[in-house]
């Protein structure tokens, strides 16, 4: 018998759950894109992106995935043959340091591994050592998805400024905007990237640059940036279209109009405080069941854990068996513990993920924890009991 039966939970981190405010606004007939309501809309919604990133910057919007955005941030700053400093804390550091070098740029990569997050001290020997100051830019992850490690970028901007090197300070927010703690501009960021499908509660394919004044002053400079990939034009159009480089991603953009409502009428400091107490409901669950049997997560250090995604280890076949269950017989889906791989588990197939970014609450969590705890007894998988209590105990506290 299944109990799958009745609306899916998507847990997975990205694309996250959609509001059905967010769906309703999206569901309905295609507009004028060449005046009118839209165009109005859509000028409006540029501060209310600024203030989700925490910054009095400007915004390059792109109907692309975060992949665009990475590659966004790298054609308007960094020419062919100019070297990037990547600092890699997981499969995502790694995919923006494949970015730069299919675009012809020098990388110097510094791998953190998969549990712990980026160390400023080794940044700052690498920045000192550039005596010719050839880095052009600083690469980081502020939650790299696949092992949910949280890194700090303002560690980083001191790090730059303690060796007084003028590279641009580049982070990845794709995972944790709208979810974790991001400050932009008091952090030291130059340019922050994001994606739709996550914290900002729309489905995939917009992506977001963030930029200020020392990065708009290098892209100035640029000898050339390919006309799509531009951010000039989309962070000051002279026409509609420009924002977008043609058509307008339309229903997205409604969407997203609600998204920002949300967001607004929550205030951003609660969004940050509600992710914060679910994810310490998922620890607490995930070290109980750990007292008993295999499961681990991933991060040892709290302060190093994401607050949007939690990834965990059970080994290999457990994880996959687990994932199966859940999805076969509860109707939840976990993610895949992408860029996993150990020895003898090549494919990462004793790893998963927990996504609990965007539009979650508390009931969301304890079921998917109920879920999982039920699919670990079903399965015989060793665990230590009482996990979902220890959940609930952090609900109740808060």
């Amino acid at each position: 018998m299944s109990l799958a039966h009745g609306r899916p939970y998507l847990a997975i981190p990205g694309p996250s759950v959609m509001p059905d405010r967010v769906l309703q606004a999206m569901h309905r007939a295609a507009p004028n894109i060449y005046e009118g309501a839209l165009p109005d809309m859509v000028a409006g919604m540029i501060p209310d992106l600024r203030a989700v990133a925490r910054t009095e910057g400007q915004v390059a919007i792109y109907i692309a995935n975060g992949h665009g955005a990475w590659e966004a941030a790298l054609a308007n700053t960094v020419a062919p043959g100019e070297r990037v400093l990547v600092c890699a804390t997981g499969r995502f550091g790694h995919g923006w340091a494949e970015m730069a070098d299919a675009l012809g740029l020098e990388i110097e990569l510094l791998d953190f591994g998969r549990k712990t997050p980026i160390d400023a001290e080794r940044v700052r020997q690498a920045l000192a050592a550039d005596q010719g100051r050839r880095i052009k830019a600083v690469l980081a992850v502020h939650v790299d998805t696949s092992t949910s490690l949280r890194s700090d970028i303002a560690e980083i901007r001191r790090a730059l400024d303690e060796v007084g090197h003028p590279a641009l300070l580049m982070a990845d927010c794709i995972a944790s905007l709208g979810c974790d703690v991001y400050e932009m501009d008091l952090w030291g960021a130059d340019l922050t990237v994001t994606g739709s499908q996550k914290g900002l509660m729309v489905p995939p394919g917009l992506s977001f640059l963030f930029f200020n004044e020392r990065a708009a002053d290098t892209r100035r400079a640029m000898p050339r940036v390919s006309r799509y990939w531009d951010w000039a034009p989309r962070a000051d159009p002279a026409a509609f279209y420009q924002y977008f480089g043609g058509t307008a991603p339309t229903h997205h953009l409604y969407g997203l109009r609600a998204a920002l409502d949300m967001i607004a009428e929550e205030g951003i400091e609660a969004i940050w405080a509600r992710h914060a107490t679910l994810a310490r409901a998922i620890w607490a669950a995930a070290e109980v069941w750990g007292e008993g049997g295999p499961l681990s997560l991933n991060v040892a250090e709290p302060r190093h854990r994401s607050h949007a995604v939690t990834a965990l280890r059970i080994g290999s076949p457990h994880g996959a068996r687990l994932r199966e269950w859940t999805a076969a017989q509860a109707g939840v889906t976990l993610g895949l513990g992408i860029g996993m791989s150990e020895e003898g588990d090549p494919d990462g197939r004793g790893f998963f993920r927990f996504g609990h970014m965007g539009h979650v609450n508390a009931h969301m969590i304890l079921g998917l924890l109920g879920v999982v705890e039920a699919g670990l007894g079903a399965l015989d998988i060793p665990h230590g009991r009482g996990g979902v209590a220890a959940a609930a105990e952090v609900i109740a506290g808060a």
